[in-house]
């Protein structure tokens, strides 16, 4: 056997038991640290010290085991053998580095090695150590598990504060602990309150434990606004509890009514926020080139959690001109970080989504929180990924020029507008050539859309309205065409329609062959506008082109609504005038012009007349009172405030400072009055006379 293998054979039992034996010592200490940092911290914080702790053991284990080592084994088998003759280093010497006499000792001490086990090297348990760390690891497991959490097992109750002088024969209060257990999803641990006035997230259960002296019989809880709540014994306690739905007061009615009316109580509701959402990406972002994908970031936070998935709406535009069809799809989408405050960063590539040049990518981020149950759903702002097309030539007009196209909504007459806007807020910044190329290029976008619109009346319009000569391209008789009877109108002069109509006709074969009149005259001057526009785009004036695009707008727009809606074209039905009565003064007939101002109605009748009691020191009506603060809980400043005013005067209606308190409280609850009608000024001296000398008075 080598001398390797030798040493592996009788180091591996002791090493086996080193190992282990570490591990039985780690394990007690362990439990007792992994219990504790779970009664303080919580599970996440017992794993992840359990795991820690595991890793530290297992490499101290080995660390341990590895003391066994050559040096080790050669003193143990001299110590433990006294027949080797304290020779066993020779079992570890190479054969060519000892003399004939150490290697017969060798063999003679190898033979009577044979006849002992590795076994016997192996050392023993730390039995006094392990029992030890067992037994108080046993005691501290046992004292996490026992000792109870804030919020758990029964409470201590601290002393009352109620203020409220002792009466024979009454019972008080004297002792009192609200528990508040706050819903599951928003992670908050249980807590005691030694207050009965606390705020709570909606939907947390309360619970009363109160101590009463003398023994009270049948306390309650006396909410105000609200139904009684009844008080059970338990032991040497009363308790109660209700899910908190609403803010509330109460008070604690130990003696049914009995003696002093005992304080008003508050419990404040605090509702569960919607998530907010942030764009961490611009707004517009453009495709830059060799891009093939796209990472809108977003960052969503809420008071107690996002959900870690969210849906990502994706809209992509797709057209040409006024002309864009849209297509929407939703993909799920996973966040990063904590539940307060997690980030959205998806990839979307082009391929996946059918994204190419010349379209628009419009992403919107839809998240939701934890709440349970029926979670809040926010939408957040949207991010836009622009990719123009490439630059295709295209004619544009008579010229013979070679425009390059913009992408659809580039040359819609509302982004023309808003270029020219934009154009002009650079005047400064640009030299005056940027400024005509700039210019004149928005004036191509407008020749271009004239054009388009021009289809409409069979190309007519398409170029600088006519002037009316007689140069225009018209057919007369004997020109090889079936012109039918001649149409005769009366002319208009100086009207190309009125020539045209009295000379030819034109052979209209456009799509505008089905509009109506009236359209078709709208959609004319829309053209006519829109030549006007690029006129003066052209010559680098956009100031001036501004009017008529906004005009050629406008008149798009009726064309548009006309072939949706259809309004009855009848004018107003005016009385005749009587032209015998002008310049006379007869004012008979004449009915009276004076507008007649309507009050405006209010919801503040009670709140209104409460206070003028309050003023005249009457003593208002607090139900009615009350009623309208439930009304209009909703957009008054602290309700609860006004109910326990309310409620003071009521208990104490000549309370001079109670009054006080609701008469301003309700002050700043009514809603404030809209502006009146300023009375008309008296005239001054100068206007005195001459109102006199109108009325006939002379001078």
């Amino acid at each position: 056997m080598s001398a390797e293998r030798f040493f592996s054979h009788w180091v591996a039992p002791a090493r086996r038991r080193s190992f282990l034996d570490t591990l039985g010592l780690a394990l007690p200490v362990l439990a007792a640290l992994t219990a504790i940092a779970w009664r303080i911290s919580g599970l996440a914080a017992a794993a992840a010290l359990f795991l820690a702790g595991g890793v530290l053991a297992l490499v101290l284990a080995r660390r341990r085991a590895t003391r066994q080592d050559r040096a080790w084994l050669i003193h143990r088998l001299d110590a433990s053998r006294p027949e080797l003759e304290d020779s066993s280093a020779l079992l570890f010497s190479p054969p060519a580095t000892i003399t004939p006499l150490q290697a017969l000792q060798r063999t003679r001490i190898a033979d009577r090695l044979d006849q002992a086990s590795p076994h016997d090297l192996v050392p023993r348990w730390s039995k006094q150590w392990l029992l030890g760390l067992f037994c108080v690891a046993a005691v501290i497991v046992a004292g996490a598990l026992l000792w109870p959490r804030p919020g758990e097992g029964p409470p201590r109750l601290a002393p009352s504060q109620e203020g409220i002088a002792t009466a024979p024969g009454l019972p008080r209060l004297v002792a009192q602990n609200l528990r508040i257990l706050p819903p599951a999803y928003t992670g908050l641990p249980k807590r005691d309150s030694a207050k009965l006035d606390v705020q709570a997230p909606l939907g947390s259960r309360l619970e009363w434990t109160l101590r009463f002296d003398p023994e009270a019989q049948g306390p309650r809880l006396l909410l105000v606004d609200g139904k009684p709540l009844p008080l059970r014994r338990d032991g040497d306690n009363w308790v109660a509890g209700l899910t908190l739905d609403r803010s509330f007061l109460y008070r604690v009615d130990p003696a049914a009514d009995r003696g002093p009316t005992p304080p008003l109580h508050r419990i404040d509701a605090q509702p569960d926020n919607p998530p907010q959402v942030k764009a961490l990406t611009p707004a517009l972002t453009v495709v830059k080139a060799g891009q093939h994908s796209w990472t809108p970031a977003f960052a969503a936070t809420d008071d107690y959690g996002v959900a870690s998935s969210a849906r990502l709406r994706i809209t992509l535009a797709i057209g040409e001109g006024e002309n864009v069809t849209f297509s929407e799809r939703e993909i799920p989408v996973s966040g990063t970080g904590a539940a307060q405050d997690r980030r959205f960063a998806p990839v979307l590539n082009f391929s996946s989504f059918g994204f190419s040049a010349g379209g628009d990518m419009v992403v919107q981020l839809i998240v939701h929180d934890n709440r349970t149950p029926s979670p809040q759903e926010v939408r957040g702002p949207s991010l836009i990924l622009r990719w123009p097309s490439a630059r295709v030539p295209e004619s544009g007009g008579l010229e013979g020029m070679v425009n390059t196209t913009l992408p659809a909504y580039f040359r819609s007459q509302r982004q023309i507008i808003i270029d020219a806007e934009a154009l002009l807020k650079q005047k400064r910044a640009l030299s005056s050539d940027r400024y005509l190329a700039k210019s004149g290029t928005i004036g191509n976008d407008q020749q271009i859309l004239r054009g388009r619109y021009s289809q409409f009346l069979g190309g007519e319009e398409e170029g600088e309205p006519e002037l009316p000569t007689a140069d225009a391209e018209h057919h007369f008789d004997g020109d090889g065409h079936d012109h039918g009877p001649p149409v005769r109108h009366s002319p208009g002069f100086g009207a190309p329609e009125d020539v045209l109509a009295e000379f030819g006709h034109a052979h209209d074969e456009s799509p505008a062959s089905s509009l109506d009149p009236e359209t078709r005259a709208i959609l004319k001057k829309a053209v006519d506008e829109m030549w006007g526009s690029e006129r003066e785009l052209k010559q680098g004036r956009p100031d001036l082109a501004l009017p008529y695009a906004n005009r050629a707008l406008r008149f798009i727009k009726e064309v548009q609504q006309a072939t949706r809606i259809f309004l009855s074209r009848v004018g107003p039905e005016l009385p005749p005038i009587d032209p015998t009565r002008r310049m006379t003064g007869d004012r008979e007939g004449i009915g009276n012009r004076t507008l007649q101002l309507a009050g405006i109605k209010r919801s503040d009748g009670p709140a209104a007349a409460a206070w003028r009691a309050l003023e005249s020191d009457a003593v208002p009506d607090p139900t009615a009172l009350g009623n309208w603060v439930r009304a209009n809980a909703g957009r008054l400043p602290d309700p609860l405030a006004l109910t326990a005013a309310i409620d003071a005067v009521r208990q104490q209606p000549r309370c001079a400072a109670c009054r006080a308190r609701l008469q301003g409280l309700l002050w700043t609850a009514m809603e404030r009055p809209t502006g009146q009608p300023m009375p008309r000024q008296r005239p001054d001296a100068m206007g005195a006379r001459y109102l006199h000398a109108l009325q006939g008075g002379g001078s």
